[in-house]
């Protein structure tokens, strides 16, 4: 295991004062293996939980989730939420004011995520941190909000600033699924959906995007306290809905990217399963219920192959 102390020192702060808990009281803290969900209106979800299976359309046991509040850069609400147990909602139009989430009729593919490692992981708690912002681009200037780790193009906070401080705010809760017993999160991986906005951007921001993954995930990392940390990649791909074909001209070059940013980190794993799934009829942008409950399962399978070889407990 190889874990380095941030500049908060936050997992590992996360980790000793539940290890002190367990030693001090004769408690034995509840464990969970947390991961973080992020990127941009992929990953925010447009399933309808309408049509949904019904093993899916329930609460999953033993997973919970704190999804942080979407906003604007700048917007100082980024962030703010509140642990629940997993349920179809948390897709495009959830809520949340920091102490209680209003769901919305869609899903994401936190859903199916969540419940394929439930499923494969029957004597573990799985705990889900997602934000995401639609239209957010990783380059600065791009989209409707920046990831850029270190470049936010003039604003005071961006997106990665959002993502950090829904981190934050949801390893600062000792008791995540109020029972009484401290709750000891250990991280597991980091799923990342997004890309189109640098896609649909122009050249020179298309070819920068390997790079500028390459920040975000050595700073995502970094706040996690682990510098092996798995991570899952969602290819994107285009409806090719658009009257001259494709949507996003320099979708070719943000694949690029992704595959060789893949191919060099020997913890991350490029999820494909998106060339195969199908976009709605009047969505070019967006995959149908079907596609989301396909890719998180994808993507919970990847994590699980990386975590046999990149995991935290690995010597």
């Amino acid at each position: 295991m190889t874990i380095t102390r941030n500049r908060a020192g936050l997992a590992i702060a996360v980790i000793a004062t539940a290890l002190l808990f367990s030693t001090t009281t004769g408690g034995e803290a509840t464990v969970y293996k947390l991961y973080f969900l992020g990127g941009q209106s992929n990953m925010v979800g447009y399933g309808y939980t309408e049509e949904l299976p019904i093993d899916l359309n329930q609460e999953i046991d033993r997973v919970m989730i704190f999804e942080g509040r979407a906003a604007f850069d700048d917007d100082r609400r980024g962030g703010i939420g509140v642990w629940r147990t997993l349920t179809p909602g948390h897709g495009f139009g959830v809520e949340t004011d920091g102490r209680s989430v209003r769901l919305s009729d869609r899903f994401g593919p936190e859903l199916s995520f969540g419940h394929t490692l439930s499923s494969r992981l029957p004597d573990s708690r799985i705990a889900l941190v997602k934000y995401a912002l639609g239209g957010s681009g990783l380059a600065p200037g791009v989209g409707l909000g920046g990831w850029h780790p270190t470049d936010r193009n003039g604003h005071r906070r961006n997106q990665f600033d959002h993502a950090i401080r829904t981190l934050r705010n949801a390893l600062s809760e000792k008791d995540i699924d109020g029972d009484g017993v401290r709750d000891l999160l250990i991280p597991a991986g980091i799923i990342w959906m997004q890309g189109e906005s640098d896609a649909n951007a122009n050249y020179e921001i298309a070819a920068a995007y390997e790079d500028n993954l390459a920040l975000l995930v050595q700073a995502l990392r970094s706040e996690l306290g682990v510098d092996s940390l798995p991570v899952v990649i969602g290819k994107i791909t285009d409806s090719r809905m658009d009257e001259d074909g494709s949507v996003m001209e320099y979708i070719d070059s943000v694949q690029e990217s992704q595959a060789r940013y893949a191919q060099h980190d020997p913890c991350a794993e490029l999820v494909t399963i998106t060339d195969a799934l199908n976009y709605r009829e009047d969505d070019p942008w967006h995959y149908d219920s079907d596609g989301f409950i396909r890719m998180g399962v994808a993507f919970a399978e990847a994590a699980l192959r990386l975590g046999r070889t990149c995991s935290p407990h690995a010597s």
